[in-house]
């Protein structure tokens, strides 16, 4: 019933307070948003995320590489054993070891005019974007990037103290050493963990990376 209607059959003193309350009760009513307007600023948020690059990187001039402009390196946009297709990375990767990763980044380097390499940790560690969710590899840098165990090709470094009158270390023979020969540093893409003491006859992926040249740089 409208507020007019419904005062006029009051009593002449309550008119007035019924048109008051009726008001301010009309006030004080939520005012509901445009739901399309909920759902288009998320939306809108995870595009930016996702087509905005870190700016340390940058794309090569054919795509596919990913240029690190100030450690001047150039990544393959796909781990060993998947192919770039210019928008994704094809097939499943590679499990090797670690003699197998040094030995695939040598017939790589033979094969061509560059010489190709396992990775640092720490240059592994710089791809690692942490403004994304999950955090891992960048998604446009590296699309459909596997978060497994890759092997880096930081030597496994044992930090415990040598004792000077154990002969097996003197004579270059401790078992130590000899330990840390077998192992290696790796980075779990997943977890984003590092580990020094992985066992090189582990099968892990390996991602390979070669010095950044001239051609790689994007025409203005």
């Amino acid at each position: 019933m409208p507020v007019t209607s419904l005062a006029s059959s009051l009593p002449r003193p309550f008119r007035q307070a019924a048109v008051l309350l009726a008001l301010a009760s009309l006030q004080a009513m939520p005012v509901c948003a445009s739901p399309a307007a909920d759902t288009q600023e998320p939306a809108a948020a995870a595009t930016s995320q996702a087509e905005t690059a870190p700016p340390a990187f940058q794309l090569s001039q054919d795509g596919r590489f990913v240029l690190d402009m100030r450690a001047r390196l150039a990544w393959p946009r796909c781990v060993e054993g998947m192919q770039w297709d210019g928008q994704h990375c094809q097939g499943l990767p590679d499990l090797l070891t670690y003699k197998q990763a040094q030995a695939r980044a040598q017939e790589q380097s033979r094969t061509g005019d560059v010489r190709w390499r396992m990775p640092r940790v720490n240059e592994m560690r710089r791809l690692i974007d942490r403004s994304v969710r999950p955090q891992g590899l960048h998604p446009v840098l590296f699309p459909d990037a596997p978060r497994g165990w890759h092997w880096t090709g930081s030597a496994a470094v044992n930090a415990r103290p040598s004792n000077p009158y154990n002969y097996s270390q003197i004579s270059g023979q401790s078992p130590i050493s000899q330990l840390a020969a077998q192992q290696a540093w790796a980075i779990n893409l997943d977890t984003l963990e590092t580990a020094p003491d992985m066992g090189r006859g582990n099968q892990l992926m390996v991602r390979l990376v070669r010095p950044m040249q001239d051609a790689d740089l994007p025409r203005p």
